[in-house]
């Protein structure tokens, strides 16, 4: 039987001075990273399996037609949603200056993912002008360029609204109204609004839409039917949720995951 490699040790990786470092890394389903940070920024990328990452401000839902942006010393957590196969890429802070400054789900290129490959096989030091050096600056191009997309579930800090976020997350499904939830805490609705709106930039009834569609991601990436997603997240019919599907993240979940 043979014997798979060990492991790599990201560590390696995130803490040398070139621009980029690149490393390849699987993962079972239902894995945990545990919570971590790095150094640099991080590009993560998965050619296969869905990826969950958690910080404090928020949460993303990242499949294979995806990658997301992590900028350096981010706090955050990886779970993975079936088998993943990780590629990733690490940006010293010097090259990541005029990346973005916050978290963001970007959509992968073929030639972004293509150039991901490459940056695994380059080993040893590599100056600007090799071919090594070209391939991570034109890494770096390609990840300047990219627009993001709105796989993010904005996560507030008000405890009342941590308390309702993480009811929403743990039951997609749960119907109780802005009011009732106000009834509840013992506030008034219009507390609930405002607050919404001012730690998430969301209303209510958006967060709550944005968690039904990311849970939905999540349960299909797992191989569920839209069928039985649509009926567990508590839309009236699989139409309903495939319209909302396609309002938000541009495709029908049937096309999600071949969407390049």
């Amino acid at each position: 039987m043979d014997i798979p490699p060990p492991s790599p040790d990201y560590r390696k990786y995130d803490r040398r001075e070139r621009p980029v470092t690149a490393m390849a890394k699987d993962f079972p389903g239902g894995h945990s990273t545990g919570e971590h940070q790095h150094p640099t920024g991080q590009l993560i990328h998965a050619v296969h399996g869905v990826m969950v990452v958690i910080t404090e401000q928020g949460r993303w839902v990242v499949p294979p037609t995806r990658g997301l942006w992590m900028p350096p010393s981010v706090r955050h957590e990886l779970r993975m949603v079936g088998e993943v196969r990780m590629r990733t890429a690490y940006v010293h802070p010097g090259s990541a200056r005029d990346l973005p400054g916050q978290c963001a789900v970007i959509a992968v290129s073929p030639l972004l993912r293509e150039l991901i490959l490459a940056a695994i096989e380059i080993e040893g030091p590599y100056r600007d002008d090799t071919r090594d050096g070209r391939v991570m600056r034109l890494l770096l191009d390609e990840l300047r360029q990219l627009p993001t997309l709105p796989l993010r579930l904005p996560l507030p800090a008000d405890r009342r609204l941590r308390t309702i976020c993480g009811a929403l997350v743990a039951q997609p499904d749960d119907k109780r109204t802005a009011q009732e939830w106000a009834d509840g805490l013992r506030v008034d609705a219009k507390t609930v609004h405002r607050l919404f709106l001012r730690e998430t930039g969301m209303t209510f009834g958006q967060w709550r839409q944005q968690a039904r569609l990311l849970a939905g991601l999540e349960r299909l990436a797992k191989g569920a039917r839209i069928l039985d997603v649509a009926l567990e997240l508590g839309y009236a019919s699989p139409s309903a949720f495939s319209t909302m599907f396609k309002r938000q993240f541009g495709v029908t979940p049937s096309a999600f995951f071949g969407a390049g």
